[in-house]
Parts: structure tokens; sequence; C-alpha cells
């Protein structure tokens, strides 16, 4: 189980039905708890920043639009169990998933390879095929919204972009990370399925080097590699997982495959890289 903080003063010791037994982590969205639901099983429990959704009206809005996010099939992501408001604060309830981050096991024990690496691109993009098919594009996806569970890969935090860009006057400063955004994130409202796929290379690129593939430094530094340089790909050493990769990184996201689409690829079942080559050309 990862590192349990214990609860400090002002925080609830129940939310709802929810009895909180600690801290799992803090971010910039708020505070995830984990915490035993009536019938014993553990659920981590988020319970956002109060200034993030504004009103009770658009508080009620936030826990509407990420209520879809339970039409999303449970393989591959952390379910989500329920919506609520805990006073005026918006909460989400999602399984509880006993594993680390993505980000946290790479800057542990450095970058995956080989299987494993092709095992978190197939888990990853299965989630993402799920999230795509409910109708809701993640937006925020990122090495830290991947946790490694014993039965492999889960996707978390799909949903909570969109439904804090409903609701909150502060999404600048809440939603996305911009080293793992997709260009037209950078400057469209409604960003599609496209970006998932951007920021997905981006975090199997993350996974088998190390390193954020546009850089952590300044954000107008890390802006301007995401709108017009390539990063390198190196890293992937399998041919076909790193042509797909490449194509998932193309800035114009009508080029890049579909969720679907890549996993069939990374099935065996898809084109081979040649000929997507050869068909580009010829287009």
């Amino acid at each position: 189980m990862p590192d349990l903080a214990a609860l400090r003063p002002g925080d609830p010791t129940s939310v709802g039905d929810y009895i909180l037994d600690g801290r799992l982590g803090e971010g910039g969205q708020g505070t995830v708890y984990l915490a035993s639901a009536p019938n014993g099983a553990k659920v981590a429990v988020k319970l956002l920043r109060s200034d993030l959704a504004g009103d009770a009206e658009a508080s009620m809005r936030f826990v509407r639009e990420v209520a879809m996010a339970r039409r999303v099939a449970p393989f591959c992501t952390a379910q989500v169990v329920e919506t609520g408001l805990f006073g005026d604060r918006p909460y989400i309830v999602s399984e509880y998933i006993d594993g680390p981050t993505l980000a946290d096991v790479v800057r542990a024990e450095g970058p995956r390879s080989g299987t494993s690496l092709h095992r978190l691109a197939i888990g990853t993009i299965t989630a993402l095929v799920a999230i795509h098919q409910a109708g809701i594009v993640h937006r925020d996806f990122k090495p830290s919204n991947v946790l490694l569970g014993s039965d492999g890969p889960r996707v978390i935090d799909f949903g909570i972009a969109r439904a804090l860009d409903l609701t909150s006057t502060l999404t600048a400063s809440a939603i996305g990370t911009p080293s793992y955004m997709a260009p037209e994130q950078l400057t469209e409202a409604s960003p599609g399925p496209p970006s998932d796929m951007f920021a997905w290379a981006c975090t199997l690129l993350f996974a088998a080097s190390g390193h954020a593939p546009f850089g952590q430094d300044s954000l107008p530094a890390v802006v301007n590699r995401i709108m017009h340089t390539e990063p390198d790909v190196g890293s992937v050493g399998d041919p076909a997982l790193r042509a797909l990769v490449t194509d998932c990184l193309a800035k114009d996201p009508a080029r890049r495959p579909s969720a679907s689409d890549a996993l069939m690829r990374l099935l065996g079942h898809g084109p081979s890289p040649g000929l997507l080559q050869q068909g580009t050309a010829a287009a």
C-alpha cells in the first residue's frame, strides 16, 4: 500500500457514508483519502478544493458531469463509485487501487522497456478505449494518473478536467499538466479524444526514458516545444511501438490514430509502419 498519512487538523473524519482512514495524497485539485465504505471495502475519496467548483449551482453541475464517468467500463480504470457534495465541496468516490503511480515507479526504479513497456501500453490504451467509448475525454492523462496495481495498470481521474472546465473559474491552474498536453489543448476550448492520444504517447515516452518528452522547465519553453518540435522517441526500443508513439505525437490531431486503432496495432492487427509511411507519402 502506498504511504498513508494521518488525517490533519481540519480534515473531515467522514464524507458521506465513508469513514476516512488517512491521506493518500494532495494536489492542485484537492485531497485524496483512503476510506472505508459501509460494507467495509476500501475506496479512494477525492475531496475537491472548496474554491474550484464555485457556487452551489456550479458544484451540482460538477457532480452531474463527473457522474457520467460511472458509464466507463471498469477494465483498466479505477471505477467511479459515487459522486456528491460535502457541504459545498464536490467529492468523488472511486475504486481503491493498491499500487504506486507510474511516475513514482519510474523515478524509483528507472525506465520501463521490453515486455513491461508493452504491457503498460496495452493496459493504458485499453483504458482510453473504454473512456472514449463512454463519450468522455480524459484531458489530463499523465504518469501520475496511471496506477500500477497488482493486476496491471489502471487509469484514474478521467472526466474531472471537463467537469472543472464547465464549472470553475480557476481552471488554468487546475486542469492539465503542460508537459503532457497536446498542441490543440493550448489553443482550443474543447479538445477531443486525439488529445488523449498525444498525452498517452508522452506518457509512454516518460515510462521509456524517465523524462517528460517536452521537458518540465519554464511553461513558455514547454509550450514552444509542444507546438514546434518533435521529441526523441529513441528510448522506445520496439519499432512497431515506436512508430505508434510517433503517429500519436502528430501535431495535427486528425493524423493521430484513435485509441481503438492503436490497441489493434499493439495487438499486431494493424498495418505495418512501412505501409503507413507509404500511405502517408501517397496522400
